[in-house]
């Protein structure tokens, strides 16, 4: 289990990553690009690229689902209720490295 606190910590703990609002949700952000939000108290959602959300989401269909915005699978939404620390902080590393290398998304 993992708090929403400690979520935030682990996100912000990415060399240059900030915190800033998203549609009144904490969002979190390497050059200006989100990484992850914090969707609610249980929820994060991860901006790891689409094979990165189906690896997750196959390895841990417990803890991991898909998110999709539109037609693209753009997330995965991590049950911090239920997930790993390790796990997290690996989720939120290979978001952050994708963003701040420009290669998927926004």
């Amino acid at each position: 289990m993992v708090s929403s606190e400690q979520a935030r910590r682990l996100a912000l703990s990415l060399p240059g990553a900030v915190e800033q609002a998203h549609h009144g949700r904490p969002s979190f952000r390497i050059a200006k690009r989100i990484f992850a939000t914090l969707w609610d108290l249980e929820h994060m959602n991860v901006m790891v690229d689409e094979a990165g959300v189906q690896t997750a989401v196959e390895a841990h269909p417990d803890v991991c689902r898909e998110v999709w915005w539109g037609k693209r699978l753009a997330a995965v939404r991590v049950d911090l209720r239920a997930v790993e620390p390790a796990l997290l902080q690996e989720l939120l590393a290979d978001a952050w490295e994708g963003k701040q290398a420009g290669r998927h998304g926004r």
